[in-house]
């Protein structure tokens, strides 16, 4: 997990992953109770604003667990699995032309690029952690 002298997470809140979603998750939540049609505040909504908040809660939870090796690294593959159930949900929503402010790419990049450094920092903790 160490790279280039880089310092070591000495927690959840020390990481990129946590920062961007927490606050990608906030938007998503917003979002669901502001522009989608009420219909789908309660169905696609609840769906995509529960998965997104469990890309937060996984990475917390595997960092309470990173004693463990395979521990952390599975909830940090529960954290990605969400983020591209996230992913799916948007698409949906898209798809069935719920979004009224074109907001989807806006959401969908910024899923895209959590999900590429969620992965990433699974591999680091897979080559680097201690047992």
């Amino acid at each position: 997990m160490q790279d280039g002298g880089l310092r070591k997470p000495q927690s959840y809140e020390d990481t990129e992953i946590y920062s961007i979603a927490k606050e990608l998750a906030r938007e998503v939540h917003r979002m669901t109770l502001i522009e989608l049609p009420k219909f789908e505040m309660y169905e696609e909504g609840s769906q995509i604003r529960r998965s997104s908040k469990s890309i937060v809660a996984n990475i917390v939870e595997g960092f309470g667990r990173r004693r463990y090796k395979n521990e952390f690294i599975q909830f940090l593959t529960y954290a990605v699995a969400s983020c591209d159930e996230t992913k799916a949900h948007l698409e949906m929503l898209h798809e069935t032309g719920s979004f009224k402010n074109g907001n989807f790419e806006k959401f969908y990049h910024g899923y895209e690029k959590l999900g590429a450094k969620l992965f990433n920092f699974r591999e680091a903790v897979i080559k680097g952690h201690k047992s």
